[in-house]
Parts: C-alpha cells; sequence; structure tokens
C-alpha cells in the first residue's frame, strides 16, 4: 500500500514479509476457528504427503522427497475450513429461511458448516427440509427423463472434483445426450487450453517442477503466489537463493512477490529476515500485457540484428526456428511496424524498462516464464498466452531442461477434470474411446460452456442445471443477469460440502446433495478408496483421505454422481454400482478411454504418481502444420471498442482469506486491509488527477462497452492509495462481478475479461 498519513478504519500499510510468522498465526487463527480436536491437527501433516491426501487448494506439484509439512498458510485454510466441527444440519435449516440467509455474507454461509444430510427446497415454508437419498435420486431422475432435447440441461463441474468423479460425469451426461459442461474452467484457464494447442499443441504447460532447479531465469507473469498458490514461493525463494533473476510484471505491488519468509527455514523465522524474490518488478498497465510482450519481442529482434552486424552470432535460437516452428517472419514483420510509442502507451512502461526486461531473456540460456489470471482473463486472453509462446520460441526455451511456459491453475484438479474428459468440444479420439469401452455412441455436438451455459439459462433455453460442486451464479460475471436467470430453472442440483450463495437462488425443484470432501475417508464395498488428482504439471497422484465424515448421510461424488445416473438412465449400458464400490475399475476404464493412462493403477501406486505425457516438452508438436506456430495478434488494444483513453481499467482481485468465491475472512493481510472488503485500489496519481484523496467514498461505474449497454456500478466503496500502476484500479472478486457484462469475454476462448473493466471513479453520490 502506498504511505500516507490518513487514518482510514481497517486499512494500515503492511511492513512485513510473505510468510513467515504472520502465516504461522494465521495457521493456528484457522485451526481455532474451524477444528475441534487434535486428530483434526494432525491431519494437516497428512497434506500432500504420499500417504496422505491432496490439498483442495491450489495445484502446486508436491516435491519428490516432501518435507515434515507440505501445506502453506492458505493451504491450511481450506483444509480447516473442509475439516471444521461445525455443522449446517437440517436444524439449522429449520431455524433459518432463505429469506433470511440471503441476508447473511458469503462468509457467514460457508461458515455455518459442513452439510449433513440431502435437502430439498420447501417453497411453502422458504426451507430446505431433509429428504433420503433414494428420493432425492428419483426425483432428480424423473425431471431429468422427463426433457425431450438433453440440451436444455448444463452440467457443471468445479475443479476440486476427482478424476474419478469427473470421469463417471461426463460418462453419465454424454450417454445422457449432452456435451454441455459448463466448467470452472472457462473462468480462468480456458485461453490456456485454447491458446497453447494452436502454439505448441498441447493445451498445458511444458515444465516440471525439477525444471526450476535448472533454470537461469525466471518471469512471472500476472499472477499472487503469496495468497494463490504459496507453496510456489518456496520454488522461487530456493532460485532466488541460488542468484537466478525473477522478473515479475504485475500491475499491482504484491509482497509474495516482492520478498518470503519460509516458516521452516528457522534462520529467517529467528532473525525475522526474508528472501527477496523479484529482481526486477515491473508494473504493467491492466491490460498491457501484449503491449510488453511485443515490446520484448521488438527489443530482442533489434537487439539479435545489432549482434549479427558486429559479427556476432546473434541472441535468437535460429536452428530451432528453423527445425521446429512456422510463423517467424510474419511475426518479426508484425513487431518491425509496430511502434514503440504505442507499446509503451498501452503497457505503461518504458522503452528502457522492456529493452532491460529483454535483455534478461537474452541472457539466459533455460528460461521459463509463469502465468496467471492476469493473462488469461482479459478480452484477449487466448493471444495473450500465445504472445508468451511466441517469446519462448524465439530462443527454444520449449522442450529444453530449466525453460517452458508453465501456466498456473488455482482449483487443485482443474487440470484432470479437462483431462479426462470435462469439455464442451469432445474430441474424436475421446467420442471412440468412449464408445469402444461402453458400447454407446456419445453426441459428437458442440455444447455449453459457462458463459454459454448462462447465457442459455437466461434466455430460457436451458431449463435445468446440476452443479458437481462450486459457486456457478456467484463465480460468473453480471450477477444483475445470473441471479434471476437462475431463479427461473425448473431444476438446480447442487453436490456440496458447505452452503453458499448459488444454493439459495432456488429453481422450481432445489436440491442439495452433501458429499464427502478431499479429507475423509471414503469407504465404498470394495473397502477404503483413493482418488487420483493432475496438479498444475500433468504430474497424476492419489489422494486418499484420513478424517472421519462429517456426517454419516455424506456420499462420495462418485457414488452421487452414479446415483443420478442410475435414476436417469434406465436402460444405462454403464455398471455404475461395480464401478463406485472399486474406483480402482473407474480407473481402468479411464485407461480404456484414454491411453495416456497406461498402467494406472499400477503407477499411482508409486509415492508422487506419474507424469502424463506432455508431447512439446520433447519438442513434438501435435499442431495442424506439425511444428510450433508463431501466432500474430492485431494490435496491442485490450479493447479499443470499451471506454476511450481516459478510462481507468479494473481488474478483479482475491484477498489473503479468500479462495476462489470462498472468503475465509475479512483479512487481506499482505495488502493491508482488515475487517472489510469494500474497498478499491488506486494509484495515488491517480486520485489526485480525479480530486480524490485516500479514505474517501466513492462509486466505481463501468464505461459502456456497446452503445446500448448501460453503466453498471460497485456504489460506496473506500478508495485506498495503493501501489498500482496508473491507469489501473483493483476491486475484490466476486463482489466486483457486478461491473463485468456476461456478453465481456475473450471470443476464442469464452473466458470472461475479469481482469480488465472499463470503469470510472468518482465521489459516492
Amino acid at each position: 500500500m502506498a504511505k500516507h498519513d490518513d487514518e482510514v478504519p481497517g486499512v494500515k500499510t503492511y511492513e512485513g514479509s510473505a510468510g513467515g510468522w504472520g502465516a504461522l498465526g494465521a495457521v493456528a487463527r484457522a485451526l481455532k476457528g474451524q477444528m475441534a480436536i487434535a486428530e483434526d491437527v494432525r491431519t494437516l501433516m497428512r497434506v500432500n504427503q504420499p500417504w496422505g491426501f491432496d490439498c483442495p487448494g491450489c495445484a502446486w506439484p508436491d516435491p519428490k522427497h516432501t518435507s515434515s509439512f507440505e501445506f502453506c498458510e492458505n493451504g491450511a485454510k481450506a483444509v480447516t475450513w473442509e475439516a471444521t466441527s461445525k455443522r449446517a444440519a437440517p436444524e439449522f435449516f429449520a431455524e433459518h429461511t432463505l429469506a433470511q440467509l440471503w441476508e447473511w455474507s458469503d462468509h457467514a454461509l460457508e461458515d455455518a458448516g459442513r452439510l449433513t444430510h440431502p435437502m430439498a427446497y420447501d417453497r411453502a415454508s422458504d426451507r430446505y427440509l431433509p429428504i433420503s437419498w433414494d428420493e432425492a435420486f428419483a426425483r432428480i431422475g424423473a425431471l431429468l427423463r422427463g426433457y425431450k432435447d438433453p440440451a436444455t440441461v448444463e452440467f457443471y463441474t468445479s475443479g476440486r472434483t476427482s478424476n474419478e468423479a469427473a470421469f463417471l460425469y461426463q460418462l453419465f451426461v454424454r450417454e445422457y445426450g449432452s456435451n454441455n459442461f459448463p466448467d470452472c474452467s472457462n473462468m480462468c484457464h480456458e485461453a490456456t487450453s485454447v491458446g497453447l494447442p494452436q502454439s505448441i499443441g498441447v493445451g498445458k504447460g511444458t515444465v516440471t517442477l525439477e525444471d526450476f532447479d535448472h533454470c537461469d531465469a525466471i518471469f512471472s507473469i500476472g499472477h499472487n503466489p503469496g495468497t494463490n498458490h504459496p507453496r510456489m514461493l518456496s520454488t522461487l525463494r530456493e532460485a532466488s537463493r541460488r542468484g537466478v533473476p525473477i522478473v515479475v510484471f504485475n500491475p499491482l505491488k504484491e509482497r509474495g512477490l516482492e520478498r518470503f519468509a519460509a516458516p521452516q527455514d528457522p534462520v529467517e523465522m529467528l532473525t525475522l529476515s526474508a528472501t527477496p524474490i523479484a529482481t526486477t518488478y515491473y508494473q504493467v498497465k491492466v491490460g498491457g500485457d501484449v503491449a510488453v510482450l511485443k515490446g520484448m519481442m521488438k527489443a530482442l529482434l533489434a537487439a539479435d540484428a545489432a549482434a549479427i552486424a558486429d559479427g556476432g552470432e546473434g541472441l535468437l535460437d535460429r536452428e530451432f526456428i528453423a527445425a521446429h516452428t512456422t510463423g517467424f517472419e510474419a511475426l518479426a514483420a508484425d513487431l518491425e511496424a509496430l511502434a514503440w510509442s504505442t507499446i509503451q502507451a498501452h503497457s505503461g512502461l518504458s522503452r528502457a524498462d522492456i529493452e532491460a526486461a529483454a535483455q534478461v531473456y537474452a541472457a539466459a540460456k533455460r528460461v521459463i516464464v509463469c502465468y496467471g489470471m492476469g493473462i488469461t482473463q482479459h478480452r484477449h486472453g487466448t493471444s495473450n498466452v500465445q504472445q508468451l509462446a511466441n517469446l519462448l520460441l524465439l530462443r527454444g526455451n520449449i522442450g529444453r531442461e530449466g525453460a517452458g511456459i508453465c501456466p498456473l491453475r488455482g482449483h487443485s484438479n482443474v487440470q484432470g477434470d479437462r483431462t479426462v474428459g470435462i469439455t464442451e468440444i469432445p474430441s474424436r479420439a475421446l467420442l471412440d474411446g468412449i464408445e469402444r469401452a461402453f458400447g454407446f455412441a456419445p453426441p459428437d455436438s458442440r455444447g455449453h460452456n459457462a458463459v454459454e451455459a448462462l447465457q442459455a439459462i437466461a434466455a430460457g433455453r436451458s431449463k435445468a442445471i446440476i452443479c458437481l460442486g462450486g459457486n456457478l451464479a456467484v463465480a460468473m460475471p453480471d450477477p444483475q443477469t445470473v441471479f434471476p436467470a437462475m431463479r427461473g430453472l425448473e431444476l438446480a442440483v447442487h453436490v456440496a460440502t458447505k452452503l453458499n450463495r448459488s444454493h439459495l437462488l432456488t429453481a422450481r425443484e432445489s436440491i442439495l446433495l452433501p458429499c464427502l470432501g478431499r479429507t475423509e475417508r471414503d469407504v465404498q464395498a470394495g473397502g477404503r478408496q483413493s482418488v487420483t488428482v493432475e496438479d498444475s504439471m500433468s504430474m497424476v497422484h492419489a489422494s486418499r483421505g484420513t478424517l472421519k465424515p462429517a456426517s454419516e448421510q455424506l456420499r462420495s461424488e462418485p457414488a452421487i454422481v452414479a446415483g443420478i445416473a442410475q435414476a436417469t438412465l434406465p436402460e444405462t449400458k454403464v455398471d455404475w454400482a461395480g464401478l463406485v464400490a472399486d474406483y480402482a475399475l473407474i480407473r481402468d476404464k479411464i485407461e480404456a478411454v484414454f491411453p495416456d493412462f497406461h498402467r494406472f493403477n499400477e503407477r499411482i501406486a508409486v509415492p508422487g504418481g506419474f507424469r502424463l505425457d506432455v508431447p512439446a516438452s520433447r519438442r513434438e508438436w501435435r499442431t495442424a502444420s506439425g511444428k510450433a506456430n508463431f501466432l500474430l495478434c492485431a494490435g496491442v488494444e485490450e479493447d479499443p471498442r470499451a471506454g476511450g483513453a481516459d478510462a481507468l481499467r479494473l481488474a478483479t482481485i482475491r484477498s489473503h482469506d479468500q479462495y476462489n468465491t470462498t472468503i475465509y475472512g475479512l483479512d487481506d493481510r499482505y495488502r493491508g486491509i482488515a475487517g472489510r472488503r469494500d474497498v478499491v485500489f488506486v494509484n495515488p496519481r491517480d486520485l489526485q488527477r480525479l480530486g480524490l484523496a485516500h479514505g474517501d467514498l466513492v462509486d466505481v461505474e463501468t464505461v459502456a462497452a456497446h452503445a446500448d449497454g448501460p453503466p453498471r456500478a460497485l456504489r460506496g466503496q473506500t478508495v485506498v492509495a495503493y501501489e498500482i500502476a496508473p491507469g489501473s484500479v483493483a476491486a475484490y472478486y466476486p463482489e466486483a462481478n457486478g461491473l463485468l457484462a456476461l456478453d465481456q469475454y475473450d471470443e476464442r476462448s469464452g473466458t470472461p475479461a475479469y481482469k480488465s473493466i472499463p470503469v470510472s471513479i468518482r465521489r459516492a453520490r
């Protein structure tokens, strides 16, 4: 936060490092506030261990040699939030109408505790009432069978879902006759899933955790590891301590990218010292990423030409470019035509800064580029991703040890869900694999992604939704449209561990189905079960819960999916009961459909699991050209139709007490915010230009993207002077989602533009 003297309630400059004693204190408070007994506390020692369960938080990979504890502060919050001793039992719902619960905060709703019984909404009393599992399945099955067109039903998946549950879910939906798979990946890294296959032939990262031990430079672009994937800080810390330059491009100054005190390091803890992370920190303007990346490539090509003129070999990897790529000449021409004045205006950085970053890149033989949703959640998110790939390809930094592209996934298995078939655009190989393994021909038509699903619901074309986890309505943009649309459905089914606001948007028939959490023992007819997950680096490993379930009524996600399928598909080709009795049989079927999972059960028995095949890692390019492709992006503007030059650009952000839509508490420690979320972060120079001061109450209004689009407002926010790039502002997600219309998304990937909303700010009326 910017230095200032004005006192604002709940706002104070944070002087400490990321991690350190503050992190340990937060873990202690999470334990005290949620967990009840010593066995629960010992649960944390099983997180991310080969003999334990995978953290339900981020998807950062586990090291091959785990330490005495392999969890971070926010991982501990995720575990304690799930393993809480609090319960939202039928008695809780008997005491509260949904109208009353609607007035609760999102934090308070989830803090009510674990759901314990199947519940169905009773409109007469405005309450959820308990029902049996058999009745719940019967009601759901009868309604689903009643729809003549399966395309009128949406099937949402959260990224915390295991491979086994996700595979059964897509199998059920396809046997039902639909490819409608709105998924949480549509809201985060879909630009990666669309952009990278066109560039390098695979929609995943190409690096392993071990590559960070061999890299010569790291570029971190558009992500905040201190909050969203804190275990990454240990990896960055080790790279920093061996002298690897770490170059950061991010609009906000984030403490986790500045310095980190490792809670496992007694010297740093006892001396209150910390390890610097960023060697150089460039505060790029929100929406300025393409300008920066094109600028770096333009500088690199100019330096390459100068080196050759001086009699050197040049800076590009010409042998790699000739043997492995196409499109270089077109890219070079595009960069040559781009003026430095345009690059500087749109990036917010000077030519000297961009050239300095390019020099660091050129001096390193092995470079890793890490990026998050600050790259993908834009109107041109797919192009952002492809320009990152272009930069790496210029010096052969894909398919080389210690080098590659590293998209940072959020949910613990959002990548795995996609791998086992959760996609609205099924490949021929997937469809043929299902028919081969199960004896029915699945539909081959394109289904709905998340934006399309909500548009279909709002238009009345879709009548029902099944949500395998998540908080879809709150996670999506445009609650002004989404909330009433969800209330107009005929059927809404939510498989969940805890109550959230989407559950209060009741359809004509709304049913809550409580499921086991990642931390809990899963016992089926064949005995105790394990599930599997895939991390951000394509490692697949087993996860085995250890805690007693929160209620005897809980069922696993695979069992719930099977129950719905059996009630819906009277002539099913699938042995649902047999598969659920022994998850090893599910894995056998995954292997039958997806050959990359060969010897699946055998390989997950090895501690740490195995890595799925990533052809680009060995320079095998499964693109139409058979090579890696340099791909062009027209211009450098985020969205030339919206806002104009005078508009501020707002990025929605997560607080440190938050995971996606889950609000653990009301503090944002590293940004100096305590006990509140009604703030907007603004550069002090922008405040001065607007005639505003730190602590003023303001209204944030959109600058309409279309002539007929009315302004949207976030009113009564407290403005906080902060170290953020001029012309850029930030506010919390999901509170600021109302500023974004449902039709403001990347047209290539469908990813909503949460990170670049054109707005104006004025004193509150």
